[in-house]
C-alpha cells in the first residue's frame, strides 16, 4: 500500500467535509426565503368564467413571488369546509375566495380568521361584514339594468318572456333578477310569463327550456342570470326550431361571444373578473406587507354590455375600448 495512503484519506474527508458544511450553512437561508402561500378556492373550472377566477388569481400570485394552491368546492359548501381547513393545515398566508353560498360561507371564512388567514373574497358576497378582508364583485345590479335595457331594445318593448335564475341561495342570483325586474317592470307590454332556477347549469336549463316551451310555445325572449344557462336554453330552443327567439345571457364568457358573432346569443354583460381576480391577489399582498388594503371591504366595478356592436372588440373576459 503506498506511504501515502492515510494523508489521501484525510484529504478526502476534508473535501467531503467542506460541502457538507456548504449545504448546512446555506439550509438557514432557504428556509427564511420559502415563498408564503396563497390558496385559491373556486367552484368548478368546467365553467369558463370560474376557470378564468383562477387562473387570474394564480398567475397574478405567482408573480407577486407566492405559491398557489388551487381548490375546487363544486358550489358545495360542506367540501368548500373541508377546504379551509386543508388550507389552515397548509399555513396559508391568505386565501382568495369565490364561494358557496352567501350564508353557508360565513363559518368557514371566521374559522380562517380565528387561524390567522385573511379571506379575499371574489365575484360573490357573504352575508356578513368584518369576517373577510374584503369583498370585491362586479356591479351585479348595474350590470343587471344594462342587460336588460338591452333586452327591452331587442324585444321591441313587447312580448312574452321568460327568466332563468341563478343558484337561489346566491347572492348575486338575486341581484341580478332584482335588476332585471326593476328595468323590465317599466316596460307595460313586455310580460314575464315564467321565471325558473336553472343553478348556473347549461344541461338544467336546457332541460327546464324544454319545459317552458311546451308551456309557452309562443315566447319571444329569455333573459338569463348568466352565460352557461343562457347556452343551455338557446340550445334547446334552436333544437325546437325557435332559434329566432331572443336570448340575453350574463357573464361575457367566450362561447357566449362566438355566439353573437354567429348572430344567435343576442347580448351579455361582461363581468370584469380578470380585473377582479387580480386585484383580490393585490390587496391580499398589500394586507400581508402593511395588515391593510387601504380600500373599503365591499367593492364594486362596474360591468359592461357586449353585443354585436363592440364583440370584435371581445377576448377572454376582456373588452378593449
Amino acid at each position: 500500500m503506498p506511504k501515502n495512503h492515510p494523508r489521501n484519506w484525510k484529504s478526502i474527508v476534508r473535501l467531503l467535509t467542506i460541502p457538507a458544511l456548504l449545504l448546512t450553512a446555506g439550509a438557514m437561508p432557504a428556509v427564511a426565503q420559502q415563498k408564503k402561500l396563497i390558496a385559491i378556492i373556486v367552484p368548478s373550472p368546467e365553467n369558463p368564467f370560474f376557470k378564468a377566477e383562477a387562473d387570474a388569481a394564480e398567475a397574478k400570485a405567482k408573480a407577486m413571488g407566492y405559491d398557489t394552491l388551487v381548490l375546487v368546492h363544486n358550489d358545495d359548501p360542506v367540501k368548500q369546509d373541508q377546504l379551509f381547513d386543508t388550507a389552515i393545515a397548509r399555513k396559508a398566508a391568505a386565501i382568495i375566495l369565490d364561494n358557496a353560498g352567501a350564508d353557508a360561507t360565513i363559518a368557514a371564512v371566521k374559522k380562517a380568521k380565528a387561524a390567522g388567514i385573511p379571506s379575499f373574497l371574489v365575484d360573490r358576497e357573504i352575508n356578513a361584514n368584518g369576517a373577510a378582508v374584503a369583498q370585491l364583485v362586479s356591479n351585479n345590479y348595474q350590470g343587471a339594468t344594462l342587460g336588460a335595457e338591452e333586452f327591452a331594445k331587442i324585444m321591441g318593448e313587447e312580448g312574452d318572456y321568460v327568466e332563468l335564475i341563478g343558484k337561489e341561495t346566491d347572492t348575486n342570483a338575486g341581484i341580478r333578477s332584482k335588476g332585471y325586474n326593476d328595468t323590465l317592470s317599466q316596460y307595460p307590454k313586455l310580460k314575464k310569463v315564467a321565471a325558473q332556477s336553472a343553478n348556473w347549469n347549461q344541461a338544467e336549463a336546457f332541460q327546464k327550456m324544454q319545459t317552458i316551451i311546451q308551456q309557452y310555445p309562443n315566447i319571444k325572449g329569455v333573459i338569463s342570470g348568466n352565460d352557461t344557462m343562457a347556452l343551455g336554453a338557446y340550445a334547446a330552443l334552436k333544437a325546437a326550431g325557435k332559434g329566432k327567439v331572443i336570448v340575453v345571457g350574463f357573464d361575457g364568457s367566450p362561447d357566449v361571444a362566438d355566439s353573437i358573432k354567429a348572430g344567435e346569443i343576442k347580448a351579455t354583460v361582461l363581468q370584469p373578473v380578470v380585473h377582479l381576480s387580480e386585484l383580490a391577489v393585490k390587496e391580499a399582498d398589500q394586507y400581508l406587507k402593511t395588515g391593510k388594503t387601504g380600500q373599503d371591504e365591499k367593492q364594486t366595478i362596474d360591468c359592461v354590455l357586449v353585443n354585436p356592436d363592440n364583440v370584435k372588440n371581445y377576448s377572454a373576459f376582456n373588452l378593449k375600448e
